[in-house]
């Protein structure tokens, strides 16, 4: 089966929100949150604003390059069917994870919430020993010297060590 193009913006315009704005704010309403008095944050808390709003950058920009490139529009399927190596690509072989990670550590700042912080504990778990692995298998399977080249001049996370 395959979606037309114009699915796309309308889906991650609704699914990341809701992940990643709407999860978040329901869990700190439940539990302390930490740097608030009277309702409001404390100025340290809005710190978080600041990796809230790059990790929404980032991912806006990732998507922004995957609606580019399926043309055709998106096959329901695992792995794309064309490897991104610009954009954010070029810093991170995994930038939208890297930006989930910072979103929740942002909202997990904001909101001084240790139930936020424990979300943010099971998406970084899920991405560094679930998820990432699986789709670089799937991926080097894919595409296989044009994928090891790639592993091999940009970094899984962010820098290199």
């Amino acid at each position: 089966m395959r979606f037309p193009r114009w699915v796309a913006p309308i889906s991650w315009g609704v699914a990341f929100p809701l992940l990643h704005a709407g999860l978040p704010w329901s869990l700190s309403r439940y539990g302390a949150n930490y740097g608030w008095s009277a309702s409001r944050p404390a100025l340290w808390n809005l710190v978080g604003i600041i990796a809230v709003a790059a990790g929404f950058t980032v991912i806006a920009w990732s998507l922004a390059l995957h609606f580019v490139s399926a043309k055709q529009g998106w096959k329901v399927e695992l792995t794309p069917r064309y490897l991104l190596t610009k954009g954010p690509f070029r810093f991170t072989r995994n930038p939208m994870y890297v930006a989930a990670i910072t979103i929740w550590s942002g909202w997990a700042l904001l909101f001084g919430s240790p139930l936020v912080l424990a979300g943010l504990a099971v998406i970084w778990m899920a991405a560094v020993f679930v998820l990432v692995p699986w789709e670089e298998r799937r991926l080097e399977q894919r595409f296989a010297d044009a994928y090891r080249e790639y592993c091999r001049t940009v970094p899984r996370w962010v820098g290199r060590i």
